[in-house]
């Protein structure tokens, strides 16, 4: 198997493009938010209007067992602080996490968690009888965000969404 190398040259005929606006953005700044599920907070980081799904930072307050919910898309996560998990299967902080598009699970967290995610999708909620109670997407992330004082920092357009 070759090893490739990508190298830094003065010859290059490929130049590199500076951005517009700064690409970095200080997280300190959003406040957190309610979320969707008691005991959780987040920040909206960005939203996906071709797929529904969005980028945020979620906070999740200990001894908080998640009702069941599902991913239309996949998600991935890296744990920044505390766990959380389904049964034995854990994920302390600075773990990565990945869970498939369709998944329908219930985690857990004894201790609480603070976690950067990537939702490709929206996530799903249900009522007892099985039937779809919420479809938490990049809009309504983008719509809760709005109202708290969370979003001037994304730029999308949603013509419904003053």
């Amino acid at each position: 198997m070759s090893t490739i190398q990508l190298k830094k040259s003065d010859s290059m005929t490929v130049k590199s493009v500076k951005p517009r606006e700064s690409v970095f953005f200080d997280t300190n700044s959003l406040k957190w938010l309610p979320w969707v599920i008691e005991g959780t907070w987040f920040k909206l980081l960005n939203v996906d209007m071709k797929t529904g799904g969005y980028t945020m930072i979620l906070k999740v307050e200990p001894d908080n067992d998640a009702p069941v919910h599902g991913h239309v898309g996949a998600v991935e996560g890296l744990i920044l602080e505390g766990e959380f998990g389904y049964d034995d299967d854990r994920g302390p902080g600075m773990h990565y996490v990945w869970e498939p598009a369709g998944a329908i699970h219930q985690p857990d967290s004894p201790g609480g968690f603070t976690m950067f995610a990537v939702m490709h999708g929206p996530l799903l909620g249900y009522n007892d009888d099985g039937s779809i109670a919420a479809v938490v997407d990049g809009k309504m992330m983008y719509q809760m965000a709005k109202e708290g004082g969370g979003a001037d920092h994304i730029t999308v357009d949603f013509p419904d969404i003053d």
